[in-house]
Protein backbone atom coordinates (compact mmCIF):
# COMPACT_ATOMS: atom_id res chain seq x y z
CA UNK A 1 0.00 0.00 0.00
CA UNK A 2 1.34 3.51 -1.19
CA UNK A 3 1.22 5.82 2.01
CA UNK A 4 1.54 9.43 1.72
CA UNK A 5 1.72 11.72 4.41
CA UNK A 6 0.09 14.95 4.09
CA UNK A 7 2.39 17.19 6.87
CA UNK A 8 5.51 16.05 8.58
CA UNK A 9 6.28 17.10 11.67
CA UNK A 10 7.46 15.27 14.29
CA UNK A 11 5.10 12.76 14.69
CA UNK A 12 4.75 11.96 10.64
CA UNK A 13 8.64 11.49 10.90
CA UNK A 14 8.29 8.93 13.49
CA UNK A 15 5.32 6.87 11.88
CA UNK A 16 7.44 6.78 8.95
CA UNK A 17 10.12 5.76 10.47
CA UNK A 18 8.65 3.35 12.43
CA UNK A 19 7.01 1.94 8.80
CA UNK A 20 10.56 2.13 6.97
CA UNK A 21 8.95 2.05 3.84
CA UNK A 22 9.11 4.63 0.75
CA UNK A 23 6.69 6.97 0.82
CA UNK A 24 5.25 10.19 -0.67
CA UNK A 25 5.01 13.14 1.74
CA UNK A 26 3.73 17.19 1.32
CA UNK A 27 4.23 19.81 3.99
CA UNK A 28 4.35 23.47 3.81
CA UNK A 29 7.92 23.54 4.84
CA UNK A 30 9.08 22.15 2.06
CA UNK A 31 12.76 20.92 2.97
CA UNK A 32 10.88 19.21 5.80
CA UNK A 33 8.90 17.15 3.28
CA UNK A 34 12.26 16.61 1.31
CA UNK A 35 14.41 15.41 4.55
CA UNK A 36 11.77 12.76 5.16
CA UNK A 37 11.71 11.27 2.42
CA UNK A 38 15.40 11.15 1.62
CA UNK A 39 15.83 9.55 5.24
CA UNK A 40 12.75 6.65 4.55
CA UNK A 41 12.52 6.72 0.58
CA UNK A 42 10.12 7.88 -1.32
CA UNK A 43 9.33 11.23 -2.81
CA UNK A 44 8.22 14.55 -1.46
CA UNK A 45 5.29 16.02 -4.12
CA UNK A 46 4.91 20.25 -4.23
CA UNK A 47 1.62 19.75 -3.01
CA UNK A 48 -1.12 17.86 -0.81
CA UNK A 49 -3.15 17.55 -4.44
CA UNK A 50 -0.11 15.40 -5.80
CA UNK A 51 0.45 13.08 -2.87
CA UNK A 52 -3.79 12.20 -3.12
CA UNK A 53 -3.49 11.75 -6.81
CA UNK A 54 -0.73 8.52 -6.28
CA UNK A 55 -1.42 7.62 -2.89
CA UNK A 56 -3.98 4.61 -2.05
CA UNK A 57 -3.86 5.77 1.68
CA UNK A 58 -3.70 9.17 2.84
CA UNK A 59 -2.25 10.01 6.32
CA UNK A 60 -3.42 13.12 7.85
CA UNK A 61 -0.52 14.49 9.89
CA UNK A 62 -1.25 18.46 9.77
CA UNK A 63 -2.60 20.32 12.20
CA UNK A 64 -6.39 20.30 13.34
CA UNK A 65 -7.23 23.24 12.79
CA UNK A 66 -6.20 22.93 9.15
CA UNK A 67 -9.06 19.98 8.00
CA UNK A 68 -11.38 21.38 5.90
CA UNK A 69 -8.21 23.86 4.07
CA UNK A 70 -6.73 19.95 3.44
CA UNK A 71 -9.96 18.63 2.58
CA UNK A 72 -9.96 21.35 -0.12
CA UNK A 73 -6.61 21.14 -1.33
CA UNK A 74 -6.88 17.29 -2.08
CA UNK A 75 -10.49 17.35 -3.54
CA UNK A 76 -12.62 15.08 -4.34
CA UNK A 77 -11.23 11.00 -4.84
CA UNK A 78 -11.70 7.17 -3.83
CA UNK A 79 -8.43 6.68 -1.88
CA UNK A 80 -8.89 6.23 2.01
CA UNK A 81 -8.12 8.37 4.56
CA UNK A 82 -6.40 7.49 8.15
CA UNK A 83 -5.94 10.16 10.29
CA UNK A 84 -3.85 11.50 13.42
CA UNK A 85 -5.14 14.47 14.25
CA UNK A 86 -5.81 15.12 17.63
CA UNK A 87 -9.41 16.08 18.88
CA UNK A 88 -10.91 15.55 15.53
CA UNK A 89 -13.56 13.03 15.44
CA UNK A 90 -14.49 10.32 12.78
CA UNK A 91 -18.05 12.89 11.92
CA UNK A 92 -15.94 15.12 11.30
CA UNK A 93 -13.69 13.21 9.21
CA UNK A 94 -16.47 12.02 7.03
CA UNK A 95 -17.91 15.68 6.65
CA UNK A 96 -14.59 16.80 5.12
CA UNK A 97 -13.61 13.81 3.10
CA UNK A 98 -16.91 12.97 1.69
CA UNK A 99 -16.71 9.92 -0.85
CA UNK A 100 -13.93 8.61 1.09
CA UNK A 101 -13.31 6.13 3.50
CA UNK A 102 -11.88 7.55 6.63
CA UNK A 103 -10.41 6.04 9.80
CA UNK A 104 -9.22 7.82 13.11
CA UNK A 105 -5.93 6.73 14.78
CA UNK A 106 -3.64 7.93 17.40
CA UNK A 107 -0.17 7.13 17.70
CA UNK A 108 2.44 7.63 20.16
CA UNK A 109 6.01 8.82 19.97
CA UNK A 110 7.60 5.22 20.61
CA UNK A 111 6.43 3.75 17.54
CA UNK A 112 9.24 5.25 15.72
CA UNK A 113 10.86 1.92 17.17
CA UNK A 114 7.46 -0.11 16.73
CA UNK A 115 7.01 0.05 20.16
CA UNK A 116 4.14 2.62 20.59
CA UNK A 117 0.76 2.37 22.05
CA UNK A 118 -1.62 3.51 19.16
CA UNK A 119 -5.51 3.96 19.33
CA UNK A 120 -7.90 3.35 16.77
CA UNK A 121 -11.52 5.12 16.63
CA UNK A 122 -14.79 2.84 16.43
CA UNK A 123 -17.91 4.36 15.23
CA UNK A 124 -20.83 3.52 17.79
CA UNK A 125 -21.85 0.76 15.45
CA UNK A 126 -18.58 -0.87 15.89
CA UNK A 127 -17.22 -0.38 12.78
CA UNK A 128 -13.40 0.64 12.30
CA UNK A 129 -13.70 3.08 9.24
CA UNK A 130 -16.80 5.36 8.49
CA UNK A 131 -17.65 6.25 4.42
CA UNK A 132 -18.66 4.97 1.40
CA UNK A 133 -18.47 1.09 0.82
CA UNK A 134 -19.62 -1.99 2.30
CA UNK A 135 -19.38 -5.57 1.75
CA UNK A 136 -15.97 -8.05 1.78
CA UNK A 137 -13.96 -5.42 0.01
CA UNK A 138 -14.52 -2.76 2.77
CA UNK A 139 -14.33 -5.06 5.63
CA UNK A 140 -10.56 -6.15 3.95
CA UNK A 141 -9.63 -2.50 3.87
CA UNK A 142 -10.35 -1.87 7.43
CA UNK A 143 -8.27 -4.87 8.35
CA UNK A 144 -5.29 -3.88 6.02
CA UNK A 145 -5.50 -0.05 7.87
CA UNK A 146 -5.27 -1.45 11.06
CA UNK A 147 -2.88 -4.02 10.57
CA UNK A 148 -0.44 -1.32 8.94
CA UNK A 149 -0.61 1.46 12.21
CA UNK A 150 -0.60 -2.52 14.17
CA UNK A 151 2.98 -2.70 13.05
CA UNK A 152 4.45 -0.01 15.01
CA UNK A 153 3.13 -1.61 18.73
CA UNK A 154 0.10 -2.14 20.27
CA UNK A 155 -3.06 -0.76 19.09
CA UNK A 156 -5.87 -0.62 21.07
CA UNK A 157 -9.79 -0.33 19.78
CA UNK A 158 -12.05 2.50 21.52
CA UNK A 159 -14.96 4.17 21.05
CA UNK A 160 -14.69 7.23 19.38
CA UNK A 161 -15.91 9.08 22.18
CA UNK A 162 -13.12 8.17 24.34
CA UNK A 163 -10.26 9.00 21.98
CA UNK A 164 -9.38 12.37 23.84
CA UNK A 165 -9.16 10.27 27.14
CA UNK A 166 -6.96 8.09 25.74
CA UNK A 167 -4.74 11.12 24.05
CA UNK A 168 -4.35 12.08 27.70
CA UNK A 169 -3.44 8.87 28.57
CA UNK A 170 -0.93 7.51 25.65
CA UNK A 171 -0.14 10.47 23.43
CA UNK A 172 1.03 12.62 26.09
CA UNK A 173 2.78 9.77 28.26
CA UNK A 174 6.26 9.48 26.64
CA UNK A 175 6.40 13.08 27.60
CA UNK A 176 5.46 12.29 31.28
CA UNK A 177 7.50 9.75 31.64
CA UNK A 178 10.99 11.16 30.09
CA UNK A 179 9.73 13.55 33.07
CA UNK A 180 9.60 11.25 35.48
CA UNK A 181 13.04 9.28 34.60
CA UNK A 182 14.61 13.13 34.63
CA UNK A 183 13.21 13.49 37.98
CA UNK A 184 14.67 10.34 38.95
CA UNK A 185 17.93 11.02 37.50
CA UNK A 186 18.22 14.72 39.05
CA UNK A 187 17.46 13.16 42.75
CA UNK A 188 20.21 10.82 41.96
CA UNK A 189 22.68 13.08 41.41
CA UNK A 190 22.05 15.32 44.05
CA UNK A 191 23.05 12.63 46.19
CA UNK A 192 25.80 11.80 44.05
CA UNK A 193 25.70 9.48 41.39
CA UNK A 194 26.95 10.56 37.98
CA UNK A 195 24.21 11.98 35.31
CA UNK A 196 24.89 9.34 33.00
CA UNK A 197 25.22 6.12 35.57
CA UNK A 198 21.73 7.68 36.86
CA UNK A 199 19.99 7.66 33.50
CA UNK A 200 20.89 3.77 32.34
CA UNK A 201 19.51 2.72 35.54
CA UNK A 202 16.45 4.12 35.50
CA UNK A 203 15.57 4.36 31.35
CA UNK A 204 16.28 0.65 32.17
CA UNK A 205 13.83 -0.16 34.87
CA UNK A 206 11.33 1.43 33.34
CA UNK A 207 12.14 -0.79 30.44
CA UNK A 208 11.87 -3.37 32.30
CA UNK A 209 9.00 -2.92 34.34
CA UNK A 210 6.50 -2.58 31.39
CA UNK A 211 7.78 -5.93 29.81
CA UNK A 212 7.34 -7.06 33.24
CA UNK A 213 3.89 -5.90 33.43
CA UNK A 214 2.94 -7.02 30.20
CA UNK A 215 3.96 -10.05 31.14
CA UNK A 216 1.83 -10.05 34.23
CA UNK A 217 -1.47 -9.16 32.48
CA UNK A 218 -0.88 -5.66 32.89
CA UNK A 219 -1.72 -6.20 36.90
CA UNK A 220 0.25 -2.89 38.56
CA UNK A 221 -0.77 -3.87 42.10
CA UNK A 222 0.24 -7.24 41.91
CA UNK A 223 4.13 -5.89 40.71
CA UNK A 224 3.94 -3.18 43.31
CA UNK A 225 3.67 -5.38 45.55
CA UNK A 226 6.49 -7.77 44.57
CA UNK A 227 8.77 -5.20 45.53
CA UNK A 228 7.66 -3.52 48.64
CA UNK A 229 7.84 -4.83 51.62
CA UNK A 230 6.00 -3.85 54.91
CA UNK A 231 7.63 -1.06 56.32
CA UNK A 232 10.68 -1.72 54.09
CA UNK A 233 12.59 0.37 51.64
CA UNK A 234 9.75 0.58 48.57
CA UNK A 235 7.12 1.08 50.93
CA UNK A 236 8.74 3.97 52.63
CA UNK A 237 9.56 5.57 48.98
CA UNK A 238 6.06 4.62 47.63
CA UNK A 239 4.72 6.36 50.34
CA UNK A 240 6.38 9.88 49.94
CA UNK A 241 5.38 9.91 46.75
CA UNK A 242 2.01 9.29 47.54
CA UNK A 243 2.29 12.29 50.28
CA UNK A 244 3.60 13.96 47.40
CA UNK A 245 0.25 13.93 45.05
CA UNK A 246 1.38 11.88 42.17
CA UNK A 247 -1.88 10.05 41.84
CA UNK A 248 -3.72 13.94 41.87
CA UNK A 249 -0.80 14.86 39.86
CA UNK A 250 -1.36 12.70 37.04
CA UNK A 251 -5.17 13.00 37.24
CA UNK A 252 -4.70 17.06 36.73
CA UNK A 253 -2.42 16.30 33.53
CA UNK A 254 -5.48 14.02 32.14
CA UNK A 255 -7.73 16.95 32.88
CA UNK A 256 -5.91 19.55 31.59
CA UNK A 257 -5.15 17.88 28.21
CA UNK A 258 -9.36 17.30 28.06
CA UNK A 259 -9.76 20.75 28.74
CA UNK A 260 -7.37 21.67 26.19
CA UNK A 261 -9.07 19.05 23.71
CA UNK A 262 -12.88 20.50 24.47
CA UNK A 263 -11.53 24.07 23.27
CA UNK A 264 -9.47 23.45 19.65
CA UNK A 265 -10.79 24.50 17.33
CA UNK A 266 -12.33 22.01 15.08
Amino acid sequence: MQIGLIGCGNMARALARGWGRPLLCADPVEERARELAAEVGGQALASNAQVAERAELLVLCHKPAQLEQVAQEIGPGTAPVASILAATPLDALHAAYHGRRVYRFIPSLPVEVRQGALVQACAPGGELGVGDGAGADVEALDASVSELFAELGTLVVVDDALMDIATGLMSCAPAYVALVAEAQVDAGVRRGIPAAQGAQLVVQTLAGTAELLRRRGYDTLAVRREVSSPGGLTARGVDALERGGLRATFSDALDAVLAASEHRPR
